[in-house]
């Protein structure tokens, strides 16, 4: 897809937004099972089951996906996606590229081994390596860019309101 294209298909969209915002608010869902024998929770994908189960830090079997993994894999994902999609609408010609999410965790706090440790991710670093011939400063622009507008980047980086029901079925 190049820059025209992309325009062409987002503008009708974008156009609509403008003239309706209310359209533009849409809830996505995730869905999973806690059904099965083991520690694990089977989520659909779309395309597949993902199961996921303990990390192997954890005392899992490390046969099931681990969640910190996916959510570096989400993170990786529309990283990856929103980049591409930058760099076409700005003509940044990308030859090839990588990019890479990592997350730091202290086990103890998610296993309540101590109390001071903290549960979840102390830090996440996200890295592109890009092969392109594009100068400094458009390369600038595009991680500026792709930052502003990836969805779980921003997620992360400013935390929603999160909130958590328990019901009895």
């Amino acid at each position: 897809m190049d820059a025209a294209t992309l325009r062409a298909t987002q503008a009708p969209i974008k156009e609509r937004y403008k003239t309706d915002p209310q359209a533009a608010f849409i809830t996505l869902k995730a869905k999973g099972s806690i059904d099965s024998d083991g520690i694990a929770c089977k989520v659909e994908t779309g395309r597949q089951i993902a199961a996921a189960g303990l990390h192997p830090a954890t005392g899992g079997s490390g046969l099931e996906l681990c969640s910190g993994d996916m959510l570096l894999e989400a993170l990786v994902a529309c990283a990856g996606v929103t980049l591409k999609s930058v760099a076409t609408a700005v003509e940044i010609p990308l030859k090839s590229g990588n990019v890479v999410a990592e997350g730091d965790l202290d086990f103890r706090g998610t296993l309540g081994v101590d109390k001071e440790a903290p549960v979840g991710f102390a830090e996440i670093r996200l890295r592109f390596d890009v092969e392109t011939d594009a100068p400094q400063d458009k390369l600038d622009l595009l991680l500026k860019l792709t930052e502003r507008y990836c969805v779980v980047y921003q997620t992360i980086k400013h935390g929603p309101k999160v909130s958590v029901v328990l019901n009895r079925v």
